[in-house]
C-alpha cells in the first residue's frame, strides 16, 4: 500500500486545503493520473498517483491539511480491472480540462438559432432565435419543462435575474474562503495599514501605439506567433522608468532601502479563485515578444491554476490592468513588499485640445499608487511622466530618448 502525503509546497506553509477530489474512492488510476487539487494560501497544486492501483481516499473534500497529512493510499497490489483502458502516452492525458472551471466556459453565449433539440413552442423559439436569448438562460414552465412564449417575455424583462431563481427571492447562502481569497484580504488590509499610500494620476495618448499595432500585429504574429498587445508597451516603458527612477523599484526592509539593479515586473491576473500576481523576471532584458510570450504564458497558467509558488514569488514593480474589466479609474494597491503599482484602464476617444484644435483621441488614464515613506512626489510624479512620454513616443523606449536628439547628441 502506498501512502500519498501532502508534500512540503513552500518555507511559510504549514497547511493546504483538499479542494476536490479529481478520482473516486475504489476507482483504477494509472501512474502519474491526477488525484486532487490542494490549495495553499499563495497556490494551487495536485496530487499525483505515484503508482497505478486502486485508489482509497482519506482525507475529505474542504478539509485542512497539514504538511505531510496522508491523502490517500493507492493498493499497487491491484489488479487491473478488465476493460479498463490501456496507460496514457502521456501523463496529462488525464487531466481534466481547465476551461470547464474558468469563469468564461460558464458564460452562455447569444444563440444565433435556437437548437431544435430545444423544447420549446415555435413561438417561443422564433422569439429567442430574433432576440438572440440563449435557451439554457430561459426556466420553461410548460409540460416536461417546454419553454413557452411566455417565459421567453419574462426572461427578456428581467435580464438580471437567473434562470431558475425565484422573483423576489431573498435567500443567502455561505461559502468558506479559499485560503487564496483569505490570503489577499490579508495582504491587502497589511498594505493599507502599513504604508503611507497615495497616488497620482496622468493620461496617455494612445495612438501612436494604436497605429503601431494596427501596423505591425500580423507580422509580428506571424514572426513571433505571439499577439501584440498592449502589455509589452507598458511592461517596457516602466522598466525604462524604473532605472531612471530606482526608488519606485525599491522597497524598505526594516532600517534599509533595497534597491534593485533589475526589474521584476508583476502583472496582476484574475484567476478562477481571486487575483493572483506572476512575475516576470528581469523584464528589462526581455524583447516586446519575449515579454509577450510571458504574459501569454503566466495568464494561461493562472487561469488553469498552473502557476508555481516560485512564479508568484518576488516582484519588484507591479502593473494591473482595471481597463480589461472596463474599469476609467481607480486607485490600485500597492502589492507589499513593493512600493508602487501602476493601474491601466479603459481606452476612451475623448476630446483633446492639440495644438489650439480640437481633436477626438483615444486616451487611457493611468494611476500610481506608492508608498510615500520611500518615494516624494517629484519622483513618483516624475515616473508617470516618463512612463506617459514613452508610451507616446515608442521609438524612444528603443534607446531612451528622441532618435534625433541622439543624433544630434543632444
Amino acid at each position: 500500500m502506498i501512502e500519498i502525503k501532502v508534500p512540503p509546497v513552500g518555507e511559510s506553509i504549514s497547511e493546504v486545503t483538499l479542494v476536490k477530489w479529481l478520482k473516486q474512492e475504489g476507482e483504477y488510476v494509472e501512474r502519474d493520473t491526477l488525484l486532487c487539487e490542494l490549495e495553499s494560501e499563495k497556490a494551487t497544486f495536485e496530487l499525483v498517483a505515484e503508482q497505478a492501483g486502486i485508489l482509497h481516499i482519506v482525507a475529505e473534500e474542504g478539509a485542512t491539511l497539514e504538511i505531510g497529512a496522508l491523502a490517500c493510499t493507492i493498493d499497487e497490489t491491484a489488479k487491473r480491472p478488465e476493460g479498463a483502458a490501456a496507460p496514457p502516452l502521456s501523463p496529462k492525458a488525464e487531466t481534466p480540462a481547465p476551461a470547464a472551471s474558468t469563469p468564461a466556459a460558464k458564460e452562455p453565449t447569444p444563440a444565433q438559432a435556437v437548437d431544435p433539440n430545444v423544447k420549446a413552442t415555435p413561438v417561443a423559439k422564433s422569439i429567442m432565435a430574433d432576440k438572440q436569448v440563449d435557451a439554457s438562460t430561459v426556466k420553461g414552465s410548460g409540460p416536461l419543462g417546454r419553454i413557452l412564449k411566455q417565459d421567453v417575455l419574462e426572461a427578456l424583462g428581467n435580464p438580471a435575474r437567473k434562470a431558475g431563481t425565484e422573483a423576489f427571492s431573498r435567500n443567502d447562502r455561505r461559502e468558506k474562503m479559499s485560503n487564496l481569497r483569505k490570503t489577499v484580504s490579508r495582504r491587502l488590509v497589511e498594505a493599507k495599514n502599513t504604508t503611507a499610500m497615495l497616488t497620482t494620476f496622468n493620461e496617455v495618448d494612445m495612438t501612436r501605439i494604436m497605429e503601431t499595432r494596427s501596423r505591425y500585429k500580423d507580422k509580428f504574429k506571424e514572426i513571433h506567433g505571439v499577439n501584440l498587445g498592449f502589455m509589452s508597451f507598458f511592461t517596457k516603458a516602466c522598466t525604462i522608468a524604473l532605472h531612471e527612477w530606482p526608488a519606485v523599484n525599491a522597497y524598505i526592509d526594516g532600517d534599509s532601502i533595497i534597491y534593485h539593479d533589475y526589474c521584476d515586473i508583476s502583472i496582476a491576473v484574475s484567476a478562477p479563485k481571486g487575483l493572483v500576481v506572476p512575475v516576470i523576471r528581469n523584464a528589462e532584458s526581455l524583447s516586446m515578444a519575449e515579454i509577450e510570450k510571458k504574459v501569454v504564458e503566466l495568464a494561461t497558467k493562472a487561469r488553469d491554476n498552473k502557476l508555481t509558488l516560485e512564479e508568484m514569488t518576488g516582484g519588484t514593480f507591479t502593473i494591473t490592468n482595471g481597463g480589461v474589466f472596463g474599469s476609467l479609474m481607480s486607485t490600485p494597491i500597492i502589492n507589499i513588499p513593493q512600493s508602487a503599482i501602476l493601474g491601466m484602464h479603459k481606452i476612451q476617444e475623448r476630446p483633446m485640445a492639440i495644438n489650439g484644435k480640437v481633436e477626438i483621441r483615444p486616451m487611457m488614464y493611468v494611476a500610481l499608487s506608492y508608498d510615500h515613506r520611500i518615494i516624494d512626489g517629484r519622483e513618483s510624479v516624475g515616473f508617470l511622466v516618463r512612463v506617459k512620454e514613452l508610451l507616446e513616443n515608442p521609438e524612444k523606449m528603443l534607446i531612451g530618448k528622441d532618435p534625433t536628439q541622439a543624433l544630434l547628441e543632444l
